[in-house]
C-alpha cells in the first residue's frame, strides 16, 4: 500500500490527509502490463489482515490474475510506502519489518503450470530475504525447465539487504539465469563492484547470444544490448510531479510491446514514453497508461534523440 501526502506537493511531515494506491513494483508492473493489453498473473504473499485484503481487491480492479497470491497470517505485514508528490528533495518512507512478500516459499513458486505462461519476471528485491530468495531461484529453474524466459529488473534497494556484499553475489547469480536484464548505471555499477564499470558489466552479461540488456542512464536515455547489436535511446521529455515508479512503467511499456512482437527499439522507447507518463501523475498503478493513451503521447511528441 502507498500513502501519498495529499494534495500533490505537500511535505509529509505537515500532511493532514494521505491518498491510499496499489504499491510495490512487481504489482505496478503487472498493472501497467495489463493496461496495455497484456495479462499477468502476481506470484506473491500478502499478509491475511485488512492491508492485505486492499492489496487484492486492488489487484482485481486493474484486473491482475491474483490466483498465485497466498495469505501468510502471524506477524507477517504487507509493507506500507508514505511518499510524497514532488521533485526536489522528494521523501519516501518504507516499512517493511516483517514484510509478507518475504514469506514466499518453494511450495508457492511450485503451484504454478509455467509452461502456460508467456515468461517469468522479477525484481530484486524478491532476493533480499529468506524464504522468499531460495523460492525466486526454484522459480527461475522451473522457468528455464518450461522453456519460458527470465526478465530480471535489477532494482537494487540498499535498505532490503543485511550486506552489499550479499546482494552483489545473489544478483550475479540471477543476472547469469536471465534472458532479459533491465537496471540503471548504479544498479550495474554495484554489479561490478565499480560504478565506473556498470556498462562494462552490462555488455559482458550481453555477450549471451539470446540475451537482452537494457542500461539506463536516467536523463541521458538507455543502452540496449543484444549480442552484437547496441544501440542508443533518448528519453521523452515531460513535466514530472515526482520521480518515483518510472522505472515501473519502462517495465511494463518495454515488456508489453515485446509481447505484442514490437522491434526491440521500439520496445524501449515505448518503456520510455510509458516512465514520462508515470512521473507526470500522482501515484504509480493509477498513472499507469493504457495502450492508447501511450500511443497518443508518442504520436504527439517527436521521436527522442540519443542524448
Amino acid at each position: 500500500m502507498d500513502l501519498y501526502a495529499d494534495p500533490p506537493g505537500t511535505e509529509i511531515e505537515t500532511a493532514t490527509a494521505f491518498s491510499a494506491a496499489l504499491g510495490g513494483s512487481s504489482a505496478n508492473i503487472a498493472v501497467g502490463l495489463c493496461r496495455q493489453g497484456a495479462s499477468a498473473a502476481l506470484l506473491t504473499c500478502v499478509s491475511d489482515d485488512a492491508v492485505g485484503r486492499f492489496a487484492k481487491a486492488q489487484l482485481d480492479a486493474y484486473g491482475v490474475d491474483r490466483s498465485l497470491v497466498a495469505t501468510v497470517g502471524g506477524e507477517a505485514r504487507n509493507s506500507l510506502a508514505v511518499v510524497e508528490t514532488r521533485l526536489e528533495n522528494t521523501q519516501s518512507v518504507i516499512y517493511r519489518n516483517g514484510a509478507a512478500d518475504f514469506q514466499m516459499t518453494v511450495a508457492d513458486v511450485e503451484r504454478p503450470e509455467y509452461a502456460a505462461f508467456d515468461g517469468l519476471i522479477t525484481t530484486g528485491t524478491v532476493f533480499a530475504a529468506e524464504p522468499s530468495r531460495t523460492a525466486a531461484f526454484r522459480a527461475f529453474d522451473l522457468a528455464k525447465a518450461a522453456g519460458r524466459p527470465i526478465i530480471f529488473d535489477i532494482d537494487y534497494r540498499p535498505y532490503s539487504w543485511t550486506s552489499p556484499k550479499d546482494a552483489e553475489s545473489t544478483y550475479a547469480r540471477a543476472a547469469e539465469m536471465a534472458d532479459i536484464i533491465v537496471g540503471n548505471d548504479l544498479e550495474f555499477g554495484f554489479l561490478a563492484g565499480d560504478y565506473e564499470k556498470g556498462l562494462d558489466a552490462a555488455r559482458a552479461l550481453a555477450r549471451h547470444s539470446d540475451r537482452i540488456v537494457v542500461y539506463k542512464m536516467g536523463e541521458n536515455g538507455a543502452i540496449t544490448l543484444a549480442g552484437d547489436d547496441e544501440f542508443r535511446t533518448g528519453i521523452y521529455r515531460t513535466e514530472a510531479l515526482k520521480p518515483t515508479g518510472a522505472g515501473d512503467a519502462f517495465m511494463a511499456g518495454f515488456l508489453a510491446s515485446l509481447a505484442a512482437r514490437r522491434p526491440l527499439s521500439e520496445a524501449v522507447l515505448r518503456g520510455s514514453a510509458a516512465a514520462a507518463i508515470v512521473v507526470s501523475k500522482v501515484a504509480c498503478a493509477p498513472a499507469m497508461p493504457t495502450t492508447q493513451e501511450l500511443d497518443s503521447f508518442m504520436a504527439s511528441r517527436p521521436a527522442p534523440s540519443p542524448a
